[in-house]
């Protein structure tokens, strides 16, 4: 087994700058008390030598999971609960800890990444995206700092990542419904436009062109990934002069919101109106009526991210990993024929 190279010293950092190592230790840690030129030094240095934060005699053995904002609250996202899920088991195999981390509220704007992440004491990234920006990814991976992306792609080839390829799946599902004599069929989609949701958007679009559906903006939403974006999502398109009879909307939040409004408002599903939803890991067992799904493995994709990752710090993983993983349409009971009459509200 291979091991990581070894980190220069915080003393050997001293001797080479010309300064104390508490200079260094200050530079290191962003201390607003050491000079700007003596600052630059220590930082160039350190990158430029690979420099590792240890604790005591030992590096320290922690990946940070990495936000450009905020982060969400596992409560607030399945997807969220179940990567902290594969996570947790991922970094066990090479004991390692996990730190969550916000960019935006702790990156100095001098910093380079690879400087933040080394004054916050963690040796790789895991990048969970909330917007449609990989050029932060891009920059992290270009720095050279371990880093892999979940739940979104990039062309950079020095950029890593895992996702779940849901186009084909996207494809099946509104080929279900056409199968079910559905013709106005909506999307409800995040509006976060990040390569996970365009693949379900493209897939609806083609899906139609390819039956000869003419397309119909109004049926297309955009919508918060939460319980009220689902709610308001359904209640827009059935106030809708033409209103659809089918709608796939493409997270697990916004499928119970809209599940839950269409309950409140004696719609009845499948018979008044279809929905098909997506799910990543088991939001759709909990639900009534039980929802038709495009399904991912959230756990499966943040536990392969992991352990590329701690692996990858550890010496034992050379190359990027590029990879995109299957995922699956189940049929539940929120579907159904195409109802006589359209229900508008």
């Amino acid at each position: 087994m291979s091991q990581a190279k070894p980190s220069i010293s915080v003393r050997e950092l001293a001797k080479r700058v010309g300064v104390s190592t508490a200079t260094v230790s200050r530079a290191l840690n962003n201390h607003p008390e050491v000079a700007a030129q003596t600052r630059a030094r220590v930082l160039a240095l350190a990158d430029e030598a690979g420099y590792q934060f240890r604790v005591g005699k030992r590096f320290t053995n922690v990946v940070g999971l990495v936000y450009p904002t905020e982060p969400l609250h596992p409560a607030e996202s399945s997807f969220e609960s179940a990567m902290l899920t594969g996570i947790l088991e991922g970094v066990n195999e090479q004991r390692f800890d996990v730190q969550v981390i916000n960019i935006e509220r702790d990156k100095s704007p001098d910093e380079t990444y690879s400087q933040f992440f080394r004054r916050k004491g963690v040796r790789g990234v895991i990048l969970r995206p909330l917007r449609a920006e990989p050029e932060l990814g891009d920059a992290i991976a270009e720095e050279g700092f371990p880093c892999v992306l979940v739940a979104d792609r990039s062309p950079n080839p020095a950029l890593s990542y895992v996702q779940g390829e849901s186009k084909s799946t996207s494809i099946e599902a509104i080929e279900h419904l056409i199968g079910l004599g559905h013709r106005r069929i909506a999307l409800s989609v995040n509006v976060v436009g990040d390569t996970d949701h365009r693949d379900r958007r493209e897939g609806y679009a083609e899906t139609l062109g390819a039956h000869g559906i003419e397309a119909d903006s109004s049926l297309v939403v955009e919508m918060a990934d939460s319980m009220r974006g689902g709610a308001g999502a359904v209640e827009h398109l059935l106030r809708l002069e033409n209103p659809p009879t089918a709608v796939y909307f493409t997270t697990p939040p916004a499928t119970l919101g809209a599940l839950q409004r269409c309950l409140e408002l004696g719609v009845s599903v499948p018979e008044d109106l279809s929905i098909v939803g997506f799910d990543d890991c088991e939001t759709r067992l909990r639900s009534y009526p039980r929802y038709t799904a495009v399904c991912q493995d959230a756990i499966e994709l943040a536990l392969t991210a992991t352990r590329w990752l701690t692996r990858h710090v550890a010496g034992e993983d050379g190359g990027p990993m590029r990879k995109r993983m299957p995922t699956t349409f189940e049929i539940g009971r929120s579907t159904g024929p195409a109802p006589e009459k359209t229900f508008r509200l």
